[in-house]
C-alpha cells in the first residue's frame, strides 16, 4: 500500500514538472501590460482567415472581429477587455514577425 503511494507521488511529481518545463520554454511577449505566448500571437493571421467579416458585427461593437472568435487563444482574451485591443493585436502580430524567437525584441522573453 505504501509502495503505492509513494509511486503516486512520485508520478504526480514527474508530471508537475514536464509542464514545467514545458512552460518555462515558450517565448513570451510583453506588450502594454499583457503577457502573451509567441505561439499564441502566430494562431492571429490564421483566425483572422477564417472569420467571415461582418460589417455589421463590425460597426456595432468598438472590439476586434478576433474578440468574438472562439479559437481565440486564453493568454490574448484579457486583451479583448482593453479599449486599445485592435492597436494591441496589430503591435504583437509585428512584434511576432520581428524575430522575437532570437530575442532581437525587447518584448520578446524567454527565448535562445
Amino acid at each position: 500500500m505504501r509502495g503505492r503511494m509513494v509511486a503516486g507521488l512520485l508520478s504526480g511529481a514527474a508530471v508537475f514538472f514536464l509542464v514545467l518545463l514545458q512552460s518555462t520554454e515558450s517565448v513570451y511577449i510583453q506588450y502594454q501590460g499583457f503577457q502573451v505566448q509567441l505561439e499564441s500571437v502566430k494562431k492571429l493571421s490564421d483566425l483572422e482567415r477564417k472569420l467571415v467579416f461582418s460589417p455589421r458585427l463590425q460597426a456595432q461593437s468598438a472590439l476586434p472581429i478576433l474578440c468574438y472568435h472562439l479559437a481565440l487563444p486564453l493568454d490574448l482574451q484579457p486583451i479583448c477587455t482593453s479599449r486599445a485591443a485592435a492597436s494591441i493585436f496589430k503591435a504583437l502580430k509585428t512584434i511576432a514577425e520581428d524575430n522575437c524567437e532570437l530575442c532581437e525584441n525587447a518584448a520578446c522573453t524567454g527565448c535562445f
